[in-house]
C-alpha cells in the first residue's frame, strides 16, 4: 500500500510542473479511424473543437460518426443475426490531461468525456424477411488514451453506450453499442507543445 501512496504522490507533483499547450488558446481537431464493436468492424470520423483551459489540461465536443456493422444477439443466447451497415453519430463533453513538459512535441495524454449518442436504425438481411428496427439514442461516456506528436494524434477510445433492447419476449434481440476507436488525426491552433 505505502508503494502505491508513493507512486500516487510522485505523478502528482510531476504533473504539477508539466506544461504543454498554451492556456487560452482555440484548437480544432480531425481523426479518423477503425471502430471495433462486438463482433463486427466500421469506421470513425471524428470532429472536435477545443479550449486549452490550462497549458496541459482542455475541455471540447467531439461529434462522431461511426460506421459500424455488428452482430446482434438473442436475449436467450439461442442465437447470433448479423446486422447490416449502419451510422450512428455521437456528442461528448470532453476533458483531456497532457503529461508533458513542454520541451518536446510528444505529449501523451488521457481523458473523459459524456454525452449522447444518436443510433442508427438496424436492418436484417434474413432469408424469411427484411426488417429493420429504430433503436432509441442512449446517453454514455468515453475513456480515452494516446499520444501527440507535433500536430499529429493517435488515440484508443472506448465508447461506453448502454445495450439497446429490440423486440419483446423469446423473439427479443440485444444489441451491444459499445465500441473501441483506434484513430489517427491532425490538429490546427492552440499554440506550441516545444516553448
Amino acid at each position: 500500500m505505502k508503494k502505491i501512496f508513493y507512486v500516487f504522490v510522485t505523478v502528482v507533483a510531476l504533473c504539477q510542473f508539466s506544461h504543454g499547450q498554451e492556456q487560452n488558446k482555440f484548437r480544432a481537431g480531425l481523426d479518423l479511424g477503425y471502430a471495433i464493436p462486438d463482433g463486427g468492424g466500421g469506421i470513425i470520423i471524428a470532429l472536435e473543437p477545443k479550449y486549452n483551459i490550462a497549458d496541459n489540461m482542455n475541455v471540447g465536443l467531439r461529434i462522431e460518426s461511426a460506421a459500424m456493422a455488428k452482430k446482434v444477439a438473442a436475449v436467450n443466447d439461442v442465437a447470433e443475426i448479423e446486422a447490416s451497415l449502419s451510422a450512428s453519430t455521437s456528442y461528448f463533453g470532453t476533458f483531456d490531461y497532457y503529461f508533458t513538459s513542454g520541451s518536446s512535441s510528444f505529449a501523451p495524454f488521457v481523458g473523459g468525456g459524456v454525452g449522447y449518442s444518436t443510433l442508427a436504425n438496424l436492418s436484417f438481411d434474413l432469408q424469411v424477411t427484411d426488417d429493420e428496427f429504430e433503436v432509441d439514442g442512449k446517453f454514455g461516456g468515453l475513456v480515452r488514451a494516446g499520444f501527440e506528436l507535433g500536430k499529429l494524434r493517435m488515440a484508443a477510445t472506448y465508447n461506453l453506450i448502454g445495450k439497446s433492447e429490440i423486440g419483446e419476449g423469446v423473439d427479443a434481440l440485444e444489441v451491444k453499442n459499445s465500441y473501441i476507436g483506434i484513430s489517427l488525426g491532425f490538429y490546427v491552433g492552440g499554440g506550441k507543445w516545444k516553448k
